[in-house]
């Protein structure tokens, strides 16, 4: 079984967020980039079918060279070999093209990528790959077990989770749950040294053109004063609820 865990290079979440070019763009100085915490799920789940059932296991990324640390750390962990596509990630139907064509060209039975990446939080690129390719597609999955070619998935809906069956090849957006986070690998130095040997592919995109751009960012508000109420003045509260809050 090949499998293809698509990974995203993402801003730390205790990163310090800044925009540059007035407002425009995201501005990178300063930020500590890390894997998407939901590919990790999906490269750890990957990882248990390469040991259980000796599958192999691709990592990929869309962007610049920037991102080829996030990858080697991908490698470490322990997938196989490693493919970025040498083109700046900006657009989720751009980045799903892009995959597409890796994925074509690889033939793989088993492509995994997180529901969203933490950055933007589109939650398109999963879906949109899966149309693209052809292949079955399952969202939120938080349970998955492979025999032969038959698949049996659970997935997290509102209020609850629902069983699924369907075949390879499938493409499946993963999330917490996939694995627990006791689970999560975490490279050693054996690992991070067969990482430099491993090999990391460079391939040029096909110039999948973007649908959409940003026009501009802008932080949340700053959080507002708060008001402390002693714990026996409770008239006082039920006021300020009502009267200024206007809550109740």
């Amino acid at each position: 079984m090949k499998i293809l865990v698509c990974i995203s290079h993402v801003p730390d979440t205790t990163s310090k967020i800044n925009f540059a070019d007035n407002d425009t763009k995201f501005d990178t100085n300063g930020v500590q980039f890390v894997i998407n915490p939901y590919d990790e799920f999906c490269l750890t789940r990957a990882m248990w079918f390469k040991e259980k059932q000796g599958a192999t296991v691709t990592v990929v990324n869309v962007g610049n060279a920037s991102t080829e640390p996030t990858l080697r750390k991908a490698l470490a962990i322990g997938a196989d070999d490693a493919i970025r596509v040498d083109v700046e990630a900006t657009d989720g139907l751009a980045v799903a093209k892009e995959l597409a064509a890796v994925v074509k060209e690889g033939a793989y039975d088993l492509v995994l990528a997180g529901r969203e990446s933490i950055d933007y939080n589109g939650g398109m690129v999963p879906g949109m790959l899966a149309s693209l390719t052809d292949y079955n597609f399952v969202n939120g999955c938080v349970g998955m077990e492979i025999d032969g070619t038959a698949v049996s998935l659970t997935r997290e809906i509102d209020g609850g989770s629902e069983k699924l069956s369907t075949s390879l090849p499938l493409v499946v957006a993963g999330q917490k749950g996939l694995v627990e986070e006791k689970d999560l690998r975490i490279p050693n130095m054996r690992g991070i040294m067969m990482a430099r040997k491993k090999p990391l592919a460079v391939v040029a995109g096909i110039s999948a053109a973007a649908a959409t751009s940003a026009a501009s960012f802008e932080k949340p508000a700053a959080k507002g004063a708060v008001k402390l109420v002693a714990a026996d003045q409770i008239d006082e509260l039920i006021s300020l609820l009502h009267n200024e809050a206007k809550v109740i």
